[in-house]
Formats: C-alpha cells, sequence, structure tokens
C-alpha cells in the first residue's frame, strides 16, 4: 500500500510542494510510502482522481473545490472532497519580454498571451481576471501552452506575455536566466476591482528579487492552494498526514520556499475556526480536525 498524492506538471508547483512534502511523510514509520503523481490538469484531474479512487490526496487551488463538490462543470459529478490542509498563497502574475512595449495588463489588448493548457486551471484564472477587467478571450490571441512550453515561445518571441504561477518554480526560475523580463502591473483601481468581483483571490505582493530583474516590489493577486482528500480516506491517514503538515510546516518552508507562509495559512484556523479553510463550502475532514485540535489551533 502507498499513499497517493496528486500534483500537477513535473516542475510545477503543486510537483514540487508534494516532493517536498513526501520528504516529510516518509519519516513517518507508521504511515505508508508516499507517492507523488503528475496530473496535466492539476486541480481538476486531481479532483476527479480522487473520486475514482485513483488518488488519497491531491492539490488542488481553492477556486475549483465548490464545483467540483457541487458538480458543477467541468466536473461530471460532484466529488466528496475534505479539506486536509492549505499549502501556499502565492501571486498569479503576467510576465513579458523586459524589452517590449508592455507594462500593465491594459497593454495585453491584441497581444498574444500564453495562458495555460486548454482545461486547466490556469485558463480559469485568466478568464476571472481578465473578466473582472472587461476584457474577453477575444480582445487578444490566447495561446493554450504549458509553463515550459509557453516560456519557450516567449524567449522565441512568439509569445508576447505569459500568465505565470507562483514562485518559486523551476520554469519560471530558468526563464529568468534566459531572457530580462518584467512583472506587468495592475493599473490604478484594477487589482481592487479584482479583489472584489473573485471572492477566492487575496491580496499579495512580489517581493523585490522574487525573480532575476524585479527591482520593486508589485501587488498581485494570489489564489489559496490546499491539499484535499476524500471523505472515504480513514481518519487515521488523514492524521497522520495533517499532523505532520503542522509539526513541520519550518522544514517545508527551508525545503520549498513555497510553504514559507504556512505557518501564517494554519493560524486562519485560531481566529475563524474550521471555516476559515473551507474554501467552497469543503469540509475538514475528520482526521484532520484532530490533528488541529491537538496542535492547539482549533478548540
Amino acid at each position: 500500500m502507498v499513499i497517493r498524492i496528486g500534483t500537477n506538471e513535473g516542475g510545477g508547483t503543486f510537483h514540487t510542494q508534494g516532493l517536498a512534502l513526501k520528504t516529510v511523510l516518509d519519516r513517518i514509520d507508521t504511515l505508508a510510502p508516499v507517492e507523488v503523481l503528475e496530473s496535466v490538469q492539476a486541480s481538476i484531474d486531481n479532483a476527479n482522481r480522487l473520486h475514482s479512487g485513483e488518488l488519497d490526496f491531491g492539490f488542488m487551488a481553492s477556486n475549483w473545490l465548490g464545483r467540483a463538490r457541487l458538480g458543477e462543470a467541468p466536473f461530471a459529478r460532484p466529488v466528496d472532497l475534505r479539506m486536509a490542509a492549505p499549502m501556499n498563497a502565492g501571486p498569479l502574475f503576467f510576465i513579458a519580454r523586459a524589452d517590449s512595449p508592455i507594462r500593465a495588463l491594459a497593454d495585453l489588448r491584441g497581444r498574444r498571451v500564453v495562458v495555460g493548457p486548454r482545461g486547466s486551471g490556469m485558463i480559469q484564472h485568466a478568464h476571472c481576471i481578465f473578466g473582472a477587467l472587461g476584457l474577453g478571450f477575444s480582445d487578444f490571441t490566447p495561446l493554450y501552452l504549458d509553463f515550459a512550453t509557453g516560456s519557450d515561445t516567449l524567449v522565441a518571441g512568439e509569445a508576447d506575455a505569459q500568465l505565470q504561477c507562483p514562485v518559486p518554480n523551476k520554469v519560471m526560475t530558468d526563464l529568468a536566466e534566459r531572457i530580462a523580463l518584467r512583472v506587468l502591473a495592475y493599473g490604478p483601481g484594477q487589482l481592487d476591482t479584482v479583489l472584489k468581483t473573485v471572492p477566492y483571490y487575496r491580496h499579495s505582493v512580489m517581493k523585490t528579487g522574487a525573480i532575476r530583474g524585479l527591482n520593486a516590489d508589485v501587488s498581485q493577486i494570489a489564489v489559496v492552494n490546499v491539499l484535499v482528500t476524500h471523505a472515504r480516506i480513514a481518519g487515521a491517514t488523514v492524521h497522520a498526514v495533517v499532523r505532520a503538515i503542522v509539526s513541520g510546516a519550518g522544514e517545508l518552508g527551508r525545503i520549498n520556499p513555497l510553504f514559507a507562509g504556512l505557518d501564517d495559512l494554519l493560524r486562519l484556523l485560531r481566529s475563524g475556526g474550521p471555516a476559515a479553510l473551507e474554501f467552497g463550502g469543503v469540509a475538514l475532514h475528520a482526521g484532520a480536525l484532530r490533528a488541529y485540535r491537538e496542535a492547539g489551533l482549533l478548540a
């Protein structure tokens, strides 16, 4: 028996976090070995594979949880998900070549923009962001490419901009070493508009030096990424995994900086109770509740 964790494409945010999590979980003698599995459509595939029993845990962006729970498109049926733990809340951002005239999101009208593979969560994010700003995919040319292929296209001058996931990630780090990049800014009032329109986004800041060439802090949006499981998964298994995440939050942050804000996300339980992490109406698994109570994060 193994514990199967669904992530995303190799080198992506979920995948690198999954590998870090495996490092911590594999030290627990009473826990089955952990297998980290890649997934093309990330959140969507992971929810569907949890439903079919192919996974025990899966990484998802919190914006998909409500749809999966209710069986709304692109999900063909309700998925009986349960929350395990938050993973990170990193910025989603657009980049362009530093030698281009593109400086802000408003400059993307009429341009070629890499928005992610068809059916991926990044496509939904692109629709949400542009839609909140009154732009549709007909206002630019969407390029449906994965992170690595999209980056190659940007380097070759065959794309003008790309929607990227939280850093650090290997594709973004490699890209920033290959060419000089610019992180696109929101115009006056635009960031507030997106945050008010899309309830699962929150304010984030890309710090100076987050990627090579970023010489000033830039305000962006972020979505909370989470580790979910299925209602059928044994309470003892979920308890052991969540207990290891809570006790190993510091180590996880040292292994992978994407986990750096994990303690802050976990502390939301102290002020907001279980509802603070029950995104999209997906309840915390009973095993997770037990682990959080034992850690003093819940009464």
